[in-house]
């Protein structure tokens, strides 16, 4: 690292951010050698890190910073560098940035908040947005702690660390929070990382192209986000798609479970569905793992980045408690882990192995009477454990020593195990231990890593578990598979033009959409006034519900609109008058369905950000109070309904009980595959969709009822 010609040679594949993230020279506007200041620490940090390209500290007021010779401006370099990085308060950061883009700087990078005190509109978060984009600059920032390319050695960060981050590594940290970046990588040193960005406000560049640069630029083995918002939502689609396609899990913390409350709902589809959903739905179909806390996705991030492969099965745990054995095997059943029944054969060789009153099963309680050949003993039971064709990882799970040590004889245990069976062991404590002990960093660096309490590592496994699982039904489901279309490029054409008119559709020409993508629903008839209703009863047979079809009427049931089981003509009459008299003359006649069945529900809302999202769940009058429901993105196919619905808790009803039939959850799962290619052929024009009740039946299922709501001209 010097003042003058970089020694930083340009990249034989080029990324567009390589300016930023790699840049050849940087001069740090407001460079300086007072203690704790940004200007001090970013420069400490260039040269910790051992950057390796020229470097110029700009300081009107000073000669030298930190052994290097200062400019008073830009206009003093020898060169034209290729990144700004701005040390100085927001009152100087516009002026700094004309400047540095009169200069011909391609990249900048900005810590502070961009606020002014009584400032002007636009306000100085925007005009800084604007001038990066006319300039077609690139932009880390404002409100953000910088990042550190630990692959290339550059640490631009504003804010002190630990010194002994490793060069290389292989797991990227992208963070909303600059905090939630700083608090894993100032103190875990059991995770090597390539690459860590505090994104801050996003002003130019987001969080998908930092994942692009790590998955394009960097051998990541796998990518973790704390995750606030998506900025760039089709780009975040696209980079997770990229992701999934080589492979390199992402492991996520989502960050604020907020309702979609900007904007009054008229389905219980929309009542149903929040923004969470439609992450929880992208996270699905890309096999994005979720994790609930910084703890959880430590820990995962450190079990994706050893390097053994993971088996079929589920876990296997070897202790030196009996109370503990009994502890993973409660928080494995709430974690939702899967715990190993091991073979016949792996009880007989454990019960060769274990001293008498111990059973040889799993999870294994090892220990008995100790002595001095029972480390030999443990040692060999987890090479049995590990070997047995149904253990897909392994975990000895002993507690710390004290002081927080842990014993030579544990790692041979993980050594044995994964020397017998190729795949990846753990040593997990039950209770927090130290993620710096230097024993610690070792076996963990080869591939063996020493993890801190149960919980996280159970998390930790059941994410590796859904990760192997998703590439494993990738082939069956297929990310990218549309279904044929149930319905005509001359239908679509024909409904995009009808939605696009302005018109609301009534529930007779809902029912009409339907059922030209294929949704089974049951028939009925329009009439607006009684003759007509006494003849349609008459076409469709008795007995016959009576539905007020009057415009505007969104929810009849509430709304004395709805009478069921109407067995004569004179019933029909009566209820008729009521009903014309209450609501108007406009109603739909259909008739009862009859027999066994469960009533579910399908549904679609337009996400702000993502676009349709596709419900399936249990429905009926109390489907929002219930609110066993599922989503998906959309198109996807049978096979993905029939996994997400498999989810629902009270998914045992359509099973049968008692003497009843089992449903068709085929049929149900066929009508919302049917439904996903209408979301996504018509989306953009559908604010939402209600088919609710859908009866499915032990041969097949109808909708009984359906309400689509078309988007308004203005969000269109």
């Amino acid at each position: 690292m010097s003042e003058g010609n970089s020694t930083l040679t340009p990249s034989r594949h080029a990324h567009q951010l390589d300016p930023l993230l790699r840049p050849r020279s940087i001069a740090v506007i407001g460079a300086s050698e007072r203690k704790g200041t940004v200007g001090s620490e970013v420069m400490l940090n260039l040269q910790r890190g051992g950057y390796e390209g020229a470097l110029y500290p700009i300081n009107p007021g000073r000669d030298s910073v930190h052994g290097l010779p200062c400019h008073a401006s830009l206009a003093d370099l020898p060169e034209t560098v290729e990144q700004v990085i701005f040390a100085v308060a927001d009152a100087r950061i516009e002026a700094a940035l004309d400047e540095s883009i009169l200069h011909g700087a391609r990249a900048a990078t900005i810590y502070s908040t961009l606020v002014l005190e009584h400032d002007t509109q636009p306000d100085l978060r925007e005009r800084i947005r604007q001038k990066v984009r006319r300039a077609g600059m690139l932009l880390c920032g404002g409100n953000g702690m910088g990042y550190y390319n630990f692959h290339d050695g550059i640490w631009a960060c504003g804010f002190d660390t630990r010194s002994n981050h490793a060069r290389g590594g292989n797991v990227t940290f992208i963070s909303h929070s600059g905090s939630g970046m700083s608090g894993i990588i100032d103190c875990e040193e059991r995770i090597d990382f390539n690459l860590a960005v505090s994104t801050g406000q996003e002003l130019c560049v987001s969080m998908d192209q930092y994942m692009d640069y790590s998955i394009e630029r960097m051998n990541t083995r796998v990518i973790g986000l704390f995750m606030e918002t998506a900025r760039n939502p089709a780009g975040l689609t696209a980079v997770l798609e990229k992701a999934a396609q080589r492979n390199i899990p992402v492991v996520a913390l989502k960050v604020g479970r907020t309702e979609l409350a900007a904007k009054l709902t008229v389905s219980h589809s929309g009542a149903m569905a929040g923004q969470d959903e439609t992450y929880q739905a992208l996270f699905d179909r890309y096999g994005v793992q979720r994790v609930e806390d910084m703890d959880e996705l430590t820990t995962a991030l450190i079990m994706f980045a050893q390097p053994h492969k993971i088996g079929p099965g589920g876990l296997v745990s070897m202790h030196d408690s009996g109370g503990e054995r009994q502890l993973i095997i409660d928080l494995a059943d709430r974690v939702g882990v899967p715990l190993s029944k091991i073979s016949a054969a792996t009880e007989a060789r454990l019960g060769e192995l274990l001293d008498p009153g111990l059973v040889p099963v799993n999870p294994l309680d090892a220990w008995s009477k100790g002595g001095p050949g029972y480390h030999l003993v443990m040692h060999q039971c987890f090479a049995a454990l590990m070997s047995d064709g149904q253990a897909a990882i392994g975990a000895v799970v002993h507690d710390r020593a004290p002081m927080g040590a842990i014993s030579t004889s544990y790692l041979d245990y993980l050594r044995a195990g994964h020397a017998a069976s190729g795949k990846p062991a753990f040593l997990v404590s039950n209770h927090q231990g130290t993620g710096a002990d230097p024993q610690v960093l070792a076996i963990t660096r080869e591939g063996f890593p020493v993890l801190d309490g149960l919980r996280p590592f159970l998390s930790g496994a059941r994410c590796m578990f859904q990760y192997r699982d998703f590439l494993l039904r990738a082939g069956a489901e297929s990310r990218a598979h549309t279904p044929a279309l149930a319905a005509n490029p001359t239908a679509i054409m024909a409904w995009s033009k009808r939605l696009a008119s302005g018109e609301a559709l009534d529930e007779y020409e809902s029912g009409q959409l339907l059922t030209d993508f294929g949704i089974p629903l049951n028939p009925a008839s329009r009439a607006n006034d009684l003759d007509s209703a006494l003849r349609a009863a008459a076409q469709l047979g008795y007995p016959v519900a009576l539905k007020s079809a009057q415009p505007g009427l969104l929810h009849k049931t509430e709304q004395g609109g709805v009478q069921l089981n109407l067995h004569s003509a004179a019933e029909l009459r009566t209820a008729y008058t009521a009903m014309a008299a209450q609501l108007g003359p406009q109603v739909l006649v259909s008739r009862m369905v009859t027999g066994p069945g469960v009533e579910m529900m399908l549904g679609v809302v337009h996400d702000e950000q993502f676009g349709p999202l596709v419900l399936m769940g249990f429905g009926g009058i109390h489907v929002e109070s219930l609110k066993d429901v599922v989503c998906a993105l959309p198109p996807f196919n049978a096979k993905t309904a029939q996994r997400l619905v498999n989810g629902l808790r009270q998914r045992a009803l359509l099973d049968g009980h008692r003497g009843a039939p089992a449903m068709d959850i085929d049929a149900f799962c066929a009508a919302a595959e049917r439904l996903s290619q209408l979301a996504a052929a018509l989306g953009s024009h559908i604010a939402e969709i209600d088919v609710n009740p859908l009866l499915v039946r032990p041969e097949g299922c109808m909708a009984l009822d359906a309400l689509v709501i078309r988007r308004q001209l203005g969000s269109e």
